[in-house]
């Protein structure tokens, strides 16, 4: 049996762009979970048989708009509170690169975003938590190094 090529969780990066000059990415510290989620909406039309006029219609499906959105959680920490504040309070999409290293190369997006929402939480005996969710501002751009 051959075992597959996997990414480690520190292999998943996040990384938030700075916003003038050429563009430096850098990952915020606290996630402890985090994903990339890639969505498409689609239009559905029916699509007869015009050799059987009584068979069951097929639907056909196009594609509408795609979308991306990033969601991370963990522990708010006091290096990454002014990134994520500031991407929250801009009202400009943020660059933003999504990079999963695994032993035989390296998939990468990089696009804007906009920091969707930002939820600070603490609960007692515990620590300051941090959710975020980031939505695609027009296309993420992936590459591969495989």
């Amino acid at each position: 049996m051959a075992t597959p090529v996997t990414a480690r969780f520190g292999k998943f990066r996040v990384l938030l762009g700075s916003g003038s000059g050429p563009i430096v990415y850098a990952a915020p510290c606290g996630f402890t979970s985090k994903s990339l989620s890639l969505t498409k909406s689609l239009s559905e039309v029916s699509l007869p048989d015009c050799d059987e006029p009584d068979a069951p219609i097929v639907l056909g499906r196009d594609v509408e708009s795609i979308s991306a959105s990033v969601s991370g959680e963990g522990v708010l920490a006091a290096a990454a509170v002014t990134t994520w504040l500031d991407a929250y309070e801009s009202t400009e999409s943020i660059p933003v690169k999504i990079e999963i290293e695994f032993s035989s190369g390296t998939v990468t997006w990089t696009g804007n975003m906009h920091v969707e929402s930002l939820e600070l939480g603490a609960e007692q005996g515990g620590r300051v938590t941090l959710n975020v969710s980031m939505q695609s501002d027009g296309a993420l751009v992936r590459t591969d190094t495989l």
